[in-house]
């Protein structure tokens, strides 16, 4: 990177993807601590970003007195201490103090000093029990994470109780799309904590198992996202029979025919409504559409989340979604040129 660029947020989200895999990783860390001091970033606020991406590179690259150096200017570099990323790089300082080997209590007080984020912010469960790892300190991290998430877990029992009786039994926590584990802090506790746990060897205990259930419910809920997204692609009936011709084993997922696919996707808006959902459109696909969306990603037509993606990008483009559902007597939003009451709409409960 010459000494002469402006480094932009863009330029930064690109060197933590691929600094490490860079020939020269080290002198990427010394020029970003360079255009710190020289004014080079465009966004004078992302200085101690730069600097806390300079400790992480020398630091994987085994240069920890660099490393060091860099993430004590990036904690200065934060104006706001309570700044999540703040934290981090309070955290990563701490974890090269431990790792250079004579600070150990000093990196234990700056740990402690940010314990009380466990509670607020929901990145510090990886990054402080990270830091206690290097530290050796990993039952430490276990209590802590177990205290967070008994506190939690305390407060929304607290919220859910009765007055009257003092019950507190709260009901289990879920990450269904809208509630704070979506997924949220407490989602974040557990698992760190049960990982923790698994590297500690304890015994499986409650919380481990509702940590197994909320990441099951999570990967449940990605999959009904991306079934959701695939199965609302329109094809239009020029467009649908283009599909069979040319990706015929995309007619297991989008209807044998195009009647068939016409029911498969009025079933799934009727099913959207029933749970509430508002204000339903259906982007309308184009074989060369999906075969360009996949060919910019290096990827297979037929793929799942290659087709949500494509589904997800159409919805994207108003011109081309179709509103739905409309009036009974208006023409189908399918393009049969029919009444919807004798096209589509009988097909919901076909």
């Amino acid at each position: 990177m010459p000494t002469s660029d402006v480094i932009t947020s863009a330029d930064l989200d690109e060197l933590r993807r691929s600094a490490l895999g860079a020939a020269n990783p080290l002198g990427i860390a010394a020029d970003l601590a360079e255009a710190v001091e020289q004014g080079r970033l465009a966004d004078p606020d992302e200085a101690g970003d730069a600097l806390t991406l300079a400790a992480e590179i020398a630091e994987v690259r085994a240069k920890l007195d660099a490393a060091l150096r860099y993430a004590e200017r990036a904690v200065a570099a934060y104006p706001d201490p309570n700044d999540a990323r703040a934290g981090f790089a309070r955290a990563l300082r701490a974890r090269l103090l431990f790792r250079t080997g004579d600070r150990a209590d000093e990196a234990m007080a700056e740990l402690t000093a940010l314990r009380p984020l466990l509670t607020e912010q929901p990145e510090a469960a990886a990054y402080l029990s990270a830091s206690l790892d290097a530290g050796g300190r990993t039952a430490i991290a276990e209590e802590w994470l177990s205290g967070a998430v008994d506190s939690l877990l305390g407060e929304r029992a607290s919220a859910t109780g009765d007055p009257a009786t003092g019950t507190t039994t709260a009901a289990e926590p879920t990450v269904e799309a809208g509630t704070p584990e979506a997924p949220g802090l407490l989602f974040f506790l557990l698992q760190q904590r049960h990982r923790v746990r698994r590297n500690l060897n304890l015994p499986h205990d409650r919380n481990d198992d509702l940590a197994d259930r909320l990441e099951t419910q999570l990967v449940r809920r990605a999959e009904e996202r991306q079934a959701d997204e695939s199965a609302l692609l329109f094809w239009p009936r020029a467009e649908f029979d283009r599909l069979v011709s040319d990706l015929p084993a995309l007619t297991e997922t989008y209807g044998a025919d195009w009647d068939a696919h016409r029911a498969r996707v009025e079933r799934e808006l009727v099913r959207l409504a029933d749970t509430g959902r508002s204000g339903l459109t259906v982007p309308a696909g184009s074989v060369d559409g999906l075969t360009g969306y996949a060919g910019r990603r290096g990827g297979d037509p037929t793929d799942p989340e290659i087709r949500a993606g494509y589904a997800r990008e159409v919805a994207t483009r108003p011109d081309a979604s179709i509103s739905w559902p409309p009036e009974r007597n208006d023409a189908c939003w399918c393009g049969s040129g029919t009444k919807y009451k004798k096209c589509c709409l009988p097909r919901s409960r076909s």
